[in-house]
């Protein structure tokens, strides 16, 4: 039941969608005794870390008193996880295409050549920025005492290359049959067998046993597969030790993107499966440093990559239009960022100070 007093001001919207469009004199708020203390007789509903800009107000119904302080800032709960074991950046639309392909990773002619021919690329941009990093190193095994952790695996055409340079590789995969063509094709060389491992499963549902444990994560053709590449940054975050690195290699989301990496690469000249990129899921290297910006990633390097269909080769370009490569490092001492499902969608300011609240508010919070 209403307690008879003023309230300051009219408000907009109140927690768990209840709405009253006007907070007026005592005798207006007589006139709503009988029916609010019906109205507001249950708790409301409320998303506990959503919340909206309310005016300063309170009421009673029965023994609940409800108060709500204007500009309230919306936040997460620092206890919240950084990730949720509920949500997933697999896209189940396109298993089906990776399973049936399973078997021909290793066909250095086949639907997965333009891969094999990449590591001419990828791997040297991958050794030589991780040596910045160290004063010395071993030769034959440049990457030696380095841990790298292999998004998106496949059949491990890039991880076996990182193994031989030395470095202790996980790669991961959630496609069984995948990992089970990259085991077997690791079993041939006993080397590898000693320095990679490989698990059928998605980044995030190893980030809470591999945080800060990587010198390096490879995400090589990967993020323009995933459904929540924002999810995506924060595991890879998670899983990097303070100074580590992240590389990715993707496809620019452009006009030329769409034309020669879906319509002719995939439907007239067959180079790559048809069904195997959508071009909506492109990110152009913009939106991609502004994601791991946002994300206590630092960007070093974004290289442009070109692609011969005729002879085979990639080579470096100063044009990005099409494929490109991005290295960049997890910041030294930092926070860590605020998850996407999580972050606050309205006003950003501090709570006012108590000084600045009402009085009788205060007193009826503090009982």
């Amino acid at each position: 039941m209403w307690g008879g007093r003023k309230l300051s001001s009219c408000g907009t919207r109140f927690v768990g969608g209840l709405r009253s469009r006007c907070w007026g004199t005592q005798a207006e708020g007589a006139r709503l005794s009988s029916s609010a203390e019906n109205q507001f007789s249950w708790t409301p509903q409320t998303n506990p870390w959503v919340f909206s800009e309310y005016s300063i107000m309170w009421f009673k119904s029965y023994r609940i008193t409800f108060a709500c302080l204007n500009r309230m800032k919306i936040y997460r709960y620092p206890w919240t996880r950084l990730y949720s074991t509920s949500q997933t950046t697999v896209d189940s639309s396109e298993i089906k295409t990776f399973v049936a392909l399973a078997h021909r990773w290793w066909d250095e002619q086949g639907v997965y050549a333009p891969l094999h021919s990449m590591n001419d690329l990828r791997v040297p941009f991958i050794r030589d920025n991780l040596l910045k990093t160290v004063a010395h190193h071993q030769p034959g095994k440049p990457l030696s005492g380095m841990k790298i952790l292999d998004v998106g695996c496949g059949g491990g055409l890039l991880t076996e290359p990182l193994g031989r340079l030395g470095a202790s590789v996980i790669g991961i995969d959630p496609v069984d049959e995948n990992i089970k063509t990259a085991q077997h094709h690791k079993s041939f060389d006993p080397v590898l067998e000693k320095r990679i491992e490989y698990r059928a499963c998605s980044l995030e549902e190893i980030v809470e046993e591999t945080a800060e444990t990587f010198d390096a994560v490879v995400a090589s053709e990967v993020i323009e597969h995933v459904i929540d590449l924002e999810t995506f940054i924060q595991c890879c975050y998670q899983v990097l030790k303070p100074g580590g690195s992240l590389f990715v290699t993707t496809i620019n989301k452009t006009q030329l993107s769409y034309a020669l990496g879906i319509v002719f690469s995939e439907q007239i000249a067959g180079i790559v499966p048809k069904g195997t990129h959508t071009w909506e899921k492109f990110v152009s290297p913009e939106k991609l440093e502004s994601i791991l910006e946002s994300n206590g990633l630092s960007v070093h390097t974004v290289a442009g990559m070109l692609y011969n269909p005729f002879s085979g080769y990639w080579r470096w370009s100063e044009n990005t239009s099409l494929n490109y490569a991005a290295h960049a490092v997890k910041s030294i001492g930092q926070e860590p960022p605020v998850p996407a499902g999580f972050v606050f969608r309205g006003e950003t300011e501090e709570l006012h100070d108590k000084d600045s609240i009402n009085p009788g508010v205060q007193e009826e919070l503090k009982k």
